[in-house]
């Protein structure tokens, strides 16, 4: 009997068989993979079928002029903002919604019960308190009926307010104490506070064609979906202290120095960075003089979705400009204290933010705002149109990450308008995305390859490393949530997995070529508007000419896994000189292209792309090389580029 079995296995071996992933059976299922129903509704006149925007197309607008001053010794900061809504859809609104996020701070808020599971403990922290919140309906000022409800501020209208055009005024006095931690906090220095100032007043909620009133709760993970419009920002700070803003500061000549407005000015013309504010300087006095030892900093944004401040007595400052192919320039700025100086970390901020700006307006789409500014302060990491708040502490390639991935969001979601709180990977992951490039680009590649919490964060292949995360039992789609991800798996499903996705489509599915022609031109269609992952889906396809639903549907709206095997190599006839055939088998849900790597007797190798359309009919593929000669060797993805989840059965050898 062993004899019998020795004999077996020796002619399994002889006939090239791949005896594992012959024992397998195969989950694929190739109607379930190119199911022809994807995405088969069709488009309709807001929102067309190949992915662009429609003749029909409307979103609302929001206007905002603000004023606040900060108390510094109470840690609060008091404003009131006149809120302009216009209603730019077909329909009439009976109602109105507004966020509220300071109130995730509030001792009973669902923020506290999902993340710290606590309720009803004291915070420290209350949230917004509303003063006065009126509604001006054909020129009347009248106060408003509304309900506060966690985050969210719904305004009930006594009237309707009309569609096509029609607008309101709202009008909101309000004060809150200022958060201790988070997205935007404050740090003692030895120089003085460094303030970071975010969220800071009631905004408008979006109502879309998509769900109409957009109003998840902000719990801490789903970020923010706005609307687009002007923001005018004036804020009262004790003289002395420096602002940085998002847009541009309207009045330099009554908050500078006359030697910073000069040194400002040379920066302007400069692609070295200036120091406006030095070191040395810090015992002088940071801006003009105030009255009543109060100034009052003007700002103001257009076609923007927010903004976001800081300030401090202890801010070095420093500015050069970034120059795009157009010949349009950006003044990019970096402000932080003393402690975060010096050529290995903060000294060369302005260049990291100049040349991310440089590096995404020339593949993507032009940054559009005059002014860039970087903080180094209390926040690890947090983006705003205009102006990232990234920690103090970072230094050399940490901080580079940090502030081309912080001013990468101006990208993604601050131009290109997703809904963070729905669809976080459509900003982190496309963001990561055109991060790995930007490190490639960086003075060379001087902190390239991209490794980090990001993307591959422990520093091997993209293509292995994501196996561990996508093969567990419980992982979830990448189309998930953003609140109701796990935090350990946050950054694995929303940036890491998407933007490889990217890559592999850029890389191998695609090419670069048709994939930064479609990714561009996706960019620029919805600049400023608000696509849906069906939007992005649906312009790639259109704009590159292939039909990748099926990668959409295993990658994206499910955690399909890949393995492909090398099952069989035999020769017709068994002569080699009559041609050879190797048998290819796709064992798990998702398809992919087929990398071939196939090395002859002589020692000579052969590389075969095989499009994704060879699985369209079964799970079990015949290929024909071009040879004469016997084979001594095939691989499959032989460079790993793939994310194979089995590689044991990847390859073939004539010598085993």
């Amino acid at each position: 009997m062993k004899k019998i079995i020795s004999l077996l296995s020796l002619l399994i071996l002889c006939a090239g068989l791949n005896v594992q992933a012959q024992s397998q059976e195969s989950t694929y299922d190739p109607h379930k993979a190119f199911n022809p129903q994807f995405m088969a509704d069709g488009g309709n006149l807001f929102r067309s079928a190949d992915g662009t925007p429609g003749s029909h197309y409307w979103q609302n607008e929001a206007d905002y002029a603000i004023e606040a001053e900060l108390d510094t010794a109470a840690s609060t900061l008091s404003g009131n903002v006149t809120i302009t809504y216009t209603n730019n859809s077909p329909n009439e609104l009976k109602q109105l919604w507004l966020q509220l996020v300071q109130n995730s701070n509030r001792a009973d808020s669902k923020a506290r019960a999902v993340y710290s599971g606590r309720v009803g403990e004291e915070s420290g922290e209350n949230g917004f308190h509303l003063h006065k919140v009126r509604i001006k309906l054909n020129g009347e000022w009248r106060e408003a009926d509304y309900v506060v409800s966690g985050t969210r501020l719904q305004i009930r209208m006594p009237e309707v307010l009309k569609a096509n055009g029609a607008d309101i005024q709202v009008a909101i006095d309000y004060d809150y104490e200022l958060p201790k931690s988070g997205r935007g906090s404050y740090m003692d220095t030895d120089n003085g506070a460094i303030y970071e100032v975010s969220y800071w007043y009631p905004r408008m909620c979006v109502y879309d064609d998509l769900r109409g009133w957009n109003t998840l709760p902000f719990l801490g993970a789903g970020e923010f979906y706005l609307d687009y419009g002007t923001i005018d920002y004036k804020v009262t700070l004790p003289e002395g202290m420096l602002m940085a803003g998002s847009g541009e500061l309207m009045n330099p000549e009554q908050t500078l120095t006359e030697t910073q407005q000069k040194r400002l000015e040379k920066a302007r013309n400069s692609e070295e960075a200036v120091m406006i504010r030095k070191k040395e300087e810090l015992d002088q006095p940071a801006t003009a003089k105030g009255k009543n030892g109060k100034l009052t900093w003007h700002y103001r944004m257009e076609q923007t979705r927010d903004v976001a401040w800081a300030a401090s007595e202890a801010f070095m400052w420093d500015a050069a400009i970034a120059k795009y192919e157009s010949g349009n320039k950006t003044l990019a700025m970096s402000y932080y204290p003393p402690e975060s100086a010096g050529e290995e970390a903060w000294g060369r901020a302005t260049n990291y933010l100049k040349r991310s700006l440089e590096i995404f307006s020339d593949h993507w789409f032009e940054y559009p705002y005059p002014v860039a500014v970087s903080v180094g302060g209390p926040t690890g990491g947090m983006e705003y149109p205009g102006i990232t708040f990234d920690s103090w502490k970072a230094k050399g390639y940490t901080l580079f990450l940090l502030v081309a991935h912080e001013i990468g969001h101006n990208w993604y979601p601050m131009v290109v308008g997703s809904s963070e709180r729905l669809n976080a990977w459509m900003d982190e992951g496309f963001n990561t995305f055109i991060d790995i490039y930007a490190h490639e680009e960086y003075n060379n590649g001087e902190y390239a390859p991209k490794r980090d919490g990001e993307y591959a964060p422990d520093g091997g292949n993209p293509a292995e490393e994501i196996v561990p995360f996508i093969t567990q039992e419980d992982a979830l789609p990448i189309m998930s949530k953003a609140d109701a991800i796990n935090r350990e798996y946050y950054h694995p499903l929303q940036y890491f997995k998407p933007a490889f996705g990217l890559v592999l489509l850029r890389e191998v599915v695609l090419g670069p070529e048709k994939f930064d022609y479609a990714f561009r031109q996706y960019t620029h269609d919805w600049a400023y508007k608000h696509p849906s992952p069906k939007d992005f889906f649906r312009s790639i396809n259109n704009y590159s000419g292939e039909s990748l639903n099926w990668f959409w549907r295993g990658w994206f709206i499910n955690n399909w896994q890949l393995d492909q095997a090398v099952t069989e190599v035999g020769y017709k006839d068994g002569n080699p000189e009559n041609g050879a055939t190797i048998t290819l088998k796709n064992m798990k849900k998702m398809p992919m292209p087929v990398l071939l790597k196939v090395t002859l007797a002589d020692g000579s190798t052969q590389n075969y792309k095989l499009p994704v359309e060879i699985w369209q009919q079964d799970e079990t593929y015949i290929f024909h090389p071009q040879t004469s000669q016997k084979i001594d060797k095939v691989v499959l993805d032989a460079d790993h580029q793939l994310p194979d989840v089995d590689r044991a059965n990847n390859s073939w050898n004539a010598n085993k």
